[in-house]
């Protein structure tokens, strides 16, 4: 029943990418670009989904919410562009564990805020049957969301205009990459 809960799904994805962290912490050589892009792809589609559905929300239900939601989006701005700064750069890059740790203190730092200042909210502020059509909205925009980050990309408005097109392409490039390298 609580995955039905919009803010259990994202607390529960919250616990997601910190085991994610770990993981590629953690990983063997030969197997951090592989861990490194499951959290990319987590990172991503989370992100987004947040920012098509529960933003806009919490900025017209809890208490302050356009300063609220604000403060998120300028958290999850910086957390984009450190992460696409770590993929054009690659895991072989020298300075990758300095900025992973970085990265990782960011959304760590951003994941308590939204939990605290929005999610806390939210639950508060609305009733059980807008939080299951929030999870299930979350749910969809994450079905098809980028699975690259996109800075710059961080209102509704956006992830449907320029977001969507770019998934599509995430997706058309995800699927000759791993078709070519079925034959290769």
């Amino acid at each position: 029943m609580a995955e039905h809960d919009v803010i259990d799904v994202l607390m529960a994805q919250h616990g997601q990418i910190r085991d994610l962290f770990d993981e590629v912490e953690q990983a063997p050589p030969e197997r951090v670009g592989e861990a490194f892009e499951r959290l990319t792809r987590l990172l991503a589609v989370h992100e987004t989904a947040e920012e098509e559905i529960v933003h806009p929300y919490a900025r017209r239900k809890v208490d302050g919410g356009p300063g609220v939601v604000a403060d998120r989006l300028t958290e999850e701005n910086r957390a984009k562009h450190l992460l696409v700064e770590i993929d054009r750069a690659g895991v072989d890059h020298p300075a990758f564990w300095e900025k992973l740790a970085e990265l990782r203190t960011a959304v760590t730092a951003h994941a308590r805020s939204e939990e605290r200042y929005e999610f806390a909210q939210l639950r508060h502020h609305t009733s059980v049957v807008e939080r299951r059509a929030m999870a299930a909205a979350v749910r969809a925009a994450e079905a098809v969301g980028p699975l690259r980050p996109r800075p710059g990309v961080e209102s509704a408005t956006k992830n449907v205009l320029v977001g969507t097109p770019l998934a599509l392409m995430d997706r058309a490039r995800e699927i000759i990459r791993k078709a070519l390298g079925d034959r290769g």
